[in-house]
């Protein structure tokens, strides 16, 4: 069994306002004084983290994330409850947080690495690698001041993570970066993570979490609304932030056999009645289909209500959750108008099978425009699942397959 490395028990942040400095005062004396406001921005929060585990915390704006992340890391003492760290924590939290404006980079360096423990001698030698990795060229001896949000992030990610730690934690501070940054942030992140360390991320792109993390904390108004596996947690996560615009919402989940988790969400006004994988050819229904075969997808939607406007989206994924291809009738200009309940509508989507070997899923959008976060009629996650399997073509790896062979020519003979 890993070992735990974090443990958050109970933990709750109250913070009072009392009516005079008196109250106060009597009130840290121990004395029986109430205060005349009070707000708890986390209540009664606990987890657990095995070494090497990345654990998400995702919520809405104003949830109580970064309070949360801000006691683990000890510049917030909580009110309720224990937090014990096992070994070296590196966080990034807010941006900027600990750097001077006046200084350069180089000197931000050495003063923040100094606050993380590291003596001036192992600074000295870990500059280098650190200023190479923030790829701010010219600006690494310049002030702080004038660097952009991008370039904080760069210097302070490439500080932060300059010596593996035990803990690592992030807080969106990553989503300031350009994508080149992102990506060779991530990338150092999931290297520590094959080496053990344990991460903490916060952050609003789920593509992310489904990609890198191991267990997933939703956190609702101050408290643990579902913890679990990443996408029974994210796909409720986007259901109940759809459900917040309509009280008729319903949020279903269960797992078929093949282990993946189906979420069904929505006002119920229209249904997928049935989705099903097809052959152009012989209208044959497919468990499996051939790369490069030419298949379909044929949905039967279901009108339990009158509705003057219904679009069909349709989104693709792999096992582990990465979205492979998406759109919907809105983009392609064919929205249903005046349906009446009852009625029965068939969509049919041809293509060829462009995927390369392994398991995939097919989720469903019933809505009146372009998102569901305007009229969600039903969403249903992983609705239909399917194998492809390479039957004549060359081998090759990853999700997509190309068309096509090498072209060769001799350039230069002997």
């Amino acid at each position: 069994m890993s070992q735990i490395v974090l443990s958050v028990n109970g933990v709750g942040k109250c913070y009072t306002k009392f009516s005079g400095l008196l109250s106060r005062l009597m009130y840290w004396a121990g004395l029986p004084v109430k205060p005349a406001y009070e707000y708890w921005a986390n209540r009664d929060i606990s987890f657990n983290v095995p070494a090497g585990q990345a654990v998400a915390i995702i919520g809405q704006n104003g949830a109580g994330k970064s309070t949360l992340l801000k006691m683990i890391t000890g510049t917030v003492r909580p009110t309720t409850g224990h937090i014990s760290v096992v070994g070296r924590v590196s966080a990034m939290l807010e941006l900027g947080l600990g750097f001077n404006p006046e200084f350069s980079g180089r000197q931000n360096a050495y003063m923040a690495g100094g606050l993380m423990g590291l003596s001036g001698e192992q600074l000295d030698q870990l500059m280098p690698g650190i200023e190479s990795f923030a790829e701010i060229g010219a600006f690494f001896d310049q002030p702080l001041r004038v660097y952009s949000s991008g370039m904080q992030a760069r210097l302070a990610f490439a500080v932060a993570t300059a010596v593996r730690p035990d803990v690592l934690i992030v807080d969106e501070i990553l989503s300031v970066g350009d994508s080149y940054f992102q990506h060779r942030s991530f990338d150092r992140i999931r290297q520590f993570k094959e080496q053990g360390t344990s991460i903490i991320l916060v952050t609003h792109g789920m593509g992310e979490v489904r990609s890198l993390c191991d267990h997933v904390i939703l956190i609702d108004q101050g408290s643990v609304l579902k913890q679990g596996a990443p996408d029974e947690v994210v796909d409720f996560y986007n259901a109940m932030i759809a459900r917040k615009e309509n009280e008729k919402f319903r949020i279903e989940q269960h797992r078929n056999e093949q282990g993946w988790l189906q979420t069904r969400s929505g006002t119920g006004m229209a249904t997928v009645s049935k989705l099903s994988l097809r052959d152009q050819a012989s209208d044959q229904v497919l468990a499996a289909a051939h790369v490069g075969q030419k298949i379909k997808l044929v949905a039967e939607v279901l009108l339990r209500e009158d509705i003057p406007e219904l679009v069909l989206g349709l989104m693709l994924r792999d096992k582990q959750g990465s979205i492979i291809w998406g759109s919907n009738t809105w983009y392609t200009k064919q929205v249903q108008n005046e349906l009446r309940k009852g009625d029965v509508i068939e969509f049919v989507l041809p293509f060829e099978c462009p995927f390369g070997p392994g398991s995939y899923s097919v989720t469903t959008a019933l809505t009146k425009a372009q998102t569901h976060l305007e009229e969600n009629y039903e969403w249903s996650d992983n609705l239909l699942v399917f194998d492809v399997i390479n039957v004549d073509h060359p081998e090759f790896i990853g999700s997509n397959w190309l068309r096509g062979e090498f072209e060769i020519r001799k350039l230069r003979a002997n």
